[in-house]
This record gives structure tokens, C-alpha cells and sequence, in this order.
């Protein structure tokens, strides 16, 4: 007796865009990658700023090793911003977020910024 296999949804149909209306593609194949944006984000070539890439695909990963007591600070932190300012954030978010902002404060201030000064110590 042959056994009968049901097509299941790749992920691709199952998490495809669709606020711009576009068609699901017909095969994985001809499916574009492109990084999917839970907000619109602001013009910054116009006001210079770095910002850190938000929630898209990414395609590079990094480990980073911390202690138990820096991971609580970054839970804590990540719990205050949902009760306090109603911002849900992963603590992915929170780290490239975080480095945005040492990284433009790098930039602008150079040898007086916050991170040469802790890094000076």
C-alpha cells in the first residue's frame, strides 16, 4: 500500500509578506531574500545618526560571552523597558541597539567618548 504525502506550507509561505500585496512566489526557488521590517524605519542619511539594524534577517552571527550577573542586568533592563515604557524588545535587539549608540557616541565624540573613557580605565 503506497503511503500518501501531504504538501506542508514551507516557511517561506508561511511568513511571507504581505502588507505589500505582492503574490506568494510560486517556488522556493524563485523566492527573493530581503530583510523584513516590523516598522518603517527613518530616513538616516538625512540626520547622519547610526542606527542599530532592528528587527530584520540577519545573516552574520557573533558570540558573546558574559557574566550571570551581566545577563540579569540585560533581563532587567529588557524587563523595564516592556513595564515602564511598554517596549518589547528581545535581548538581541537590546545589545544591537546598545552598540548603535556606543558606536555613534564613538564616532562624534572620538577620543572623548564613553567608550574610550571606560575602555581607558
Amino acid at each position: 500500500m503506497a503511503t500518501r504525502r501531504v504538501r506542508v506550507p514551507a516557511a517561506d509561505d508561511l511568513f511571507r509578506r504581505t502588507s505589500d500585496g505582492a503574490a506568494p512566489a510560486a517556488s522556493a526557488g524563485e523566492a527573493k531574500a530581503r530583510p523584513v521590517h516590523a516598522v518603517p524605519e527613518p530616513d538616516d542619511a538625512q540626520t547622519g545618526k547610526k542606527r542599530s539594524s532592528g528587527r530584520v534577517r540577519h545573516d552574520e552571527k557573533m558570540t558573546v560571552y558574559i557574566t550571570s550577573g551581566e545577563l540579569l542586568d540585560l533581563e532587567h533592563a529588557r524587563l523595564s523597558l516592556r513595564a515602564k515604557h511598554g517596549i518589547a524588545v528581545d535581548r538581541g535587539r537590546l545589545v544591537r541597539e546598545a552598540l548603535a549608540i556606543v558606536l555613534a557616541d564613538l564616532e562624534e565624540y572620538e577620543g572623548d567618548s564613553a567608550l574610550v573613557h571606560r575602555l581607558g580605565e
